[in-house]
C-alpha cells in the first residue's frame, strides 16, 4: 500500500484575517467564561492610571484573561503574556491584543479585593 501523507504548506500566507472564534470548539469553556464575565459589574475594577498615558485594556478583558489563565494552570504573568501569542483561546479572550506581563501583574495587584469579592459571591 502506498504511503499517503497530508500536504503541509507553511509558506502560503492566509489571504483573509481569520476569525479566532472559528478555531475554538463551540463547547469550549472560554465561550462560557466570556459570557459570564460580560454580566459582571466590572466598574468595581481599578485601572492603572499612572504611566505613559497610553490606552488601558478594558477590565472585562483583563479579568477574563486572568480567570481563563488560572483555569488552564497559568499563574505567572510572563506565562500569561506568552499565551496571548501562542494559545488561540487566549488570543480570542484578548481580541488578538497582547497585554504585557507588567500590565497583567499591575491589574492583578490593584484588584485583589475585587477578585476576593467574586470568589465569595461564587
Amino acid at each position: 500500500m502506498a504511503l499517503r501523507l497530508k500536504t503541509v504548506d507553511r509558506d502560503t500566507p492566509m489571504l483573509l484575517p481569520p476569525d479566532l472564534r472559528d478555531w475554538i470548539p463551540n463547547n469550549h469553556i472560554v465561550h462560557f467564561l466570556l459570557e459570564a464575565v460580560s454580566h459582571l459589574p466590572l466598574h468595581v475594577y481599578h485601572l492603572n492610571w499612572k504611566g505613559s498615558g497610553s490606552q488601558q485594556y478594558p477590565p472585562f478583558l483583563m479579568f477574563s484573561l486572568l480567570i481563563y489563565s488560572y483555569i488552564t494552570g497559568r499563574f505567572s504573568s510572563r506565562r500569561i503574556e506568552e499565551a496571548t501569542y501562542s494559545d488561540v483561546a487566549v488570543r480570542n479572550v484578548c481580541g488578538n491584543t497582547h497585554p504585557d506581563h507588567d500590565t497583567i501583574c499591575t491589574f492583578r495587584k490593584k484588584n485583589t479585593r475585587a477578585f476576593k469579592a467574586c470568589r465569595r459571591a461564587a
